[in-house]
């Protein structure tokens, strides 16, 4: 067993060994530009990007041709709500999202804000409650309005791992006509996710969270029907059917779609593996620490699928989560807080959920992934309990 334990899932993932093999060739064998006509190499390079392109669209339940290629979920995500709010037409000036929604989101829609544009974002179920986090359908009903652009709503969150009823939302937001986008950055290749099921609109993915490299991900834009319309935020050179330019990051392509294509062949068993390892985390530091919180949905109070299998996120009452987190050198792991020296604020993910900030500051995010085992597990189980009790006796020998 190696040390540092690697327990931070949510913020990437190691890349997958078949992965880079699938990508390697294209960095010394197949190296052409994709939008090179004149020559053999462009053209495998295209071959590879279409071939790509059409196994994440089946992966999603969509066509090849609403795949958009970007530099990742965060350009995907202002790509959809920068990209509609842009239009010259748009419909109009409101748009609906959630409390607890990744920065990504939350920080263009800053920015439109700052332009003029009205954004409501909406409450989640708070702390103590067996789906905390979760986001009622019924709220999105009341706020949307007649001049509503978009409705925004993560499918899977990032801290709390819970998952979100987008396809009763969707239904709402096509009643209504208002076009859905969804972060699905942690929700894609971990849970099943079908656009055209799901009634989504606008969505969101990247490969670096799935085992797949950093610096590639994907938007998908519906065509069909009235299908939705944005506009470019990188201009030079029209690639993407002209909502993305630049050259077109191969390897990272065929890194993408491999990714998804391995994720989806095994996620029945890694979804039971990874509840099971999630489980026996959990029973483990509830063993050693007794007081211990759990932030956010409780799946066992709940049959239905309301949180990512390989999430927990919990606190610890009476410790600093980020002294907890430097102290132990032999585990790789979050805070629940976003702490830095230059940005003190606690998570507002848990904020959101009501939950007092010395609580928040007393969190662990914890996410398992597909190289962690259950000998990690139990090593993560003792490692933490003992730094907490380490922390807590000093904090009352101070006292």
């Amino acid at each position: 067993m190696n040390v540092p334990i690697y327990m931070d899932n949510h913020a990437t993932t190691r890349v997958d060994p078949r992965v880079l093999e699938a990508m390697l060739p294209y960095f010394t064998e197949t190296f052409g530009n994709a939008g090179s006509t004149s020559h053999s190499y462009g053209h495998e390079a295209k071959a590879s990007v279409d071939r790509a392109r059409e196994s994440l669209a089946a992966a999603i339940g969509a066509s090849a041709r609403e795949i958009v290629f970007t530099s990742g979920a965060t350009e995907s995500n202002n790509l959809a709500i920068r990209g509609l709010a842009d239009r010259p037409r748009r419909k109009g000036n409101h748009i609906v999202s959630v409390a607890t929604e990744h920065k990504a989101v939350l920080d263009p829609l800053k920015r439109l804000a700052r332009r003029g544009l009205e954004v409501t974002l909406l409450p989640v179920e708070p702390a103590g409650s067996p789906r905390a986090g979760w986001l009622e359908p019924q709220k999105v009903a009341e706020a949307i309005r007649d001049d509503t652009l978009l409705v925004s709503v993560m499918l899977a969150n990032n801290e709390i791992g819970v998952i979100q009823p987008v396809s009763e939302i969707a239904a709402i937001c096509r009643e209504r006509g208002v076009p859905l986008h969804c972060d699905a950055t942690q929700a894609v290749a971990k849970i099943p996710v079908n656009v055209d099921a799901l009634g989504i609109d606008l969505m969101s993915f990247t490969a670096h969270k799935i085992y797949g490299p950093k610096g590639i991900g994907a938007l998908y834009v519906r065509r069909q029907g009235a299908g939705v319309r944005l506009e470019a935020l990188i201009d030079g050179g029209g690639q993407e059917g002209g909502l993305r330019s630049g050259t077109l990051n191969v390897p990272g392509i065929v890194g993408l779609a491999t990714a998804l294509e391995l994720c989806i062949a095994e996620m029945t068993h890694e979804t039971a593996r990874l509840a099971a390892l999630r489980e026996r985390l959990w029973d483990g530091l509830k063993r050693e620490v007794p007081d211990v919180v759990l932030n956010g949905p409780d799946w066992s109070a709940n049959a239905s699928l309301i949180r990512l299998p390989g999430n927990l996120d919990c606190a610890f009452p009476l410790v600093d989560g980020e002294a907890l987190m430097m102290n132990m050198k032999d585990v790789a792991l979050s805070s629940g807080s976003a702490c830095t020296s230059a940005n003190p604020e606690p998570s507002h993910v848990l904020r959101a959920l009501g939950m007092p900030d010395d609580l928040v500051r007393a969190s662990l995010r914890f996410g398992l992934g597909r190289f962690n085992t259950q000998d990690e597990v139990d090593f993560t189980i003792q490692a933490v309990s003992k730094m907490v009790q380490r922390l807590r006796e000093l904090s009352s020998a101070k006292v």
